[in-house]
Formats: C-alpha cells, structure tokens, sequence
C-alpha cells in the first residue's frame, strides 16, 4: 500500500504550474512549461484552490499580487503546505519599481541627491 502513496506522491512532483500575470505566465511558457495560466484578480484565488486542491501537480508558482486575492484561512494552509508546495513571486512590474526606489534612496543617503522617479 505505501507504494501507492509514493507512487501517487511522485506523479505529482512532477509537474510544475505556473499562475499569475501576463509576463511571469509567458516567460515560463516560453522555456516549455505548459500548465501556465494567465489570470486576473477575479480569477486567481479560484485557479490557485483548483489546481492545489487536484493533486496533479508538485510545485505551483504564483505571482505576488495572487497572494493577496486569496483568503486568509486558505492562505494559512497553502502556507504550510509541503505537497503541493506553492511558491509567490514578485512580478517584473513590482521588483522594477522597488530597484527604483532602493536606487533612489542609496543616491540620496550616499550621495544626497534626490534623484525623481516616475
């Protein structure tokens, strides 16, 4: 019987998807991950229930911005979920505006020059 479970346990490490904006869905489509799916605000917290609650898939990747549409309770839960494990990352939009503000805080802390963004 425990070579079912592992069995079962190891089908679903295999498979990565990928859930969030346009640009983090394209980027791993592009080096050939096809469970990637584009979603909007409305349809995050349902896709990322949908494919954590399936047990097809090892690793889930979200964007940041999925995070927060997700409920609370079931947010605790993938949290400290190991299998699947899921994973948010920041967006290309978000962590190019936080280089802008740690360049522009070092110019003036170093320098004192403000330097304007936007």
């Amino acid at each position: 019987m425990s070579e079912q479970i592992s069995k079962q346990k190891t089908d679903a490490t295999g498979r990565l998807a990928v859930v969030g904006d346009r640009e983090l869905a394209i980027g791993y489509r592009l080096i050939g991950i096809d469970d990637t799916f584009i979603v909007n605000d409305e349809e995050a917290s349902k896709k990322i229930q949908e494919l954590y609650s399936s047990g097809e898939f090892g690793l889930i990747i979200a964007s940041d911005s999925v995070r927060s549409k997700i409920p609370s309770k079931f947010l605790s839960e993938i949290e400290g979920s190991i299998e699947p494990l899921i994973l948010f990352l920041p967006s290309l939009k978000e962590t190019a505006e936080e280089d802008k503000e740690s360049i522009a805080a070092l110019a003036k802390r170093v320098l004192g020059v403000n330097i304007e963004t936007g």
